[in-house]
């Protein structure tokens, strides 16, 4: 039995990586910020698929609610797994940010910060005693720290930052043969950012129209990637960027 832990799990991208991890045979560990009611249905889901989950609820802005976090965690892990440690770490939970450097306010800054970059780390930090050795660690990243469009800046320059953490966090953790990569996705059709990708056709179009495989991303596209790179023979991979984009801007 394996245990996957994906933070943000309730919705979008990370309630897609949930359902393929699932269906290659792994349990399941979700949290939600706020929508209780979606994640406690995706555990009815893979429940009823067959597989063990369970929701918690994490704001991964409010690093100084980690430590109680992870002693529930613990509970969780043996109640309803019969475990004391778990296997992979996807850390998924954000949410998006558009503005100008001009515009941009300390507040949104520091959430940003707080969410994409310290969130992690600390959260992290925190639960690496429970990963089992051997296990791999995947950190989300975004397509916009290769290339650039105007109005991500303090979100692009959180992901960044959790690209260099992945590099770090990889060799630290050689000695325990857990590996660490970043899987960025590009543009993806989702409710993420406002759901612009997906709601609005022009700018649809015009992201298609500069990728090599001539279409956005759906959710599937990101969820059988995290779901390969965890469960498939990709364990010589650590430490790398891995972007998932259809060959956007190349």
């Amino acid at each position: 039995m394996t245990i996957a832990f994906i933070t943000g799990g309730s919705r979008g991208l990370g309630r897609n990586m949930a359902q393929h991890l699932a269906a290659k045979g792994v349990d399941i560990i979700v949290t939600y910020r706020a929508q209780k009611d979606e994640a406690d249905a995706l555990v009815r889901e893979l429940q009823t698929a067959g597989r063990k989950a369970a929701a918690m609820k994490l704001d991964v802005t409010d690093i100084a609610s980690f430590p109680a976090f992870a002693t529930e965690f613990t509970a969780v892990l043996a109640q309803t797994f019969g475990r004391t440690d778990f296997d992979y770490l996807v850390n998924n939970a954000g949410a998006g940010l558009s503005t100008s450097i001009a515009d941009a306010t300390i507040e949104q800054f520091d959430e940003m910060m707080n969410m994409h970059l310290k969130g992690p780390f600390f959260l992290t930090q925190k639960l690496l005693p429970l990963i089992k050795d051997g296990g791999r660690i995947l950190n989300i990243s975004t397509g916009l720290t290769r290339f650039s469009y105007p109005g991500f800046a303090p979100y692009a320059i959180m992901k960044t930052g959790i690209e260099t953490f992945s590099r770090y966090l990889a060799q630290e953790l050689g000695p325990r043969r857990i590996t660490v990569n970043t899987l960025a996705p590009g543009a993806i059709a989702t409710d993420f950012g406002g759901g612009a990708v997906r709601d609005n056709p022009e700018y649809n179009q015009m992201l298609a129209a500069q990728t090599a495989l001539g279409r956005v991303g759906l959710p599937d596209d990101i969820g059988g990637a995290v779901a390969a790179l965890l469960t498939g023979d990709a364990g010589w991979l650590n430490g790398q960027r891995i972007e998932a984009s259809g060959g956007f801007r190349l």
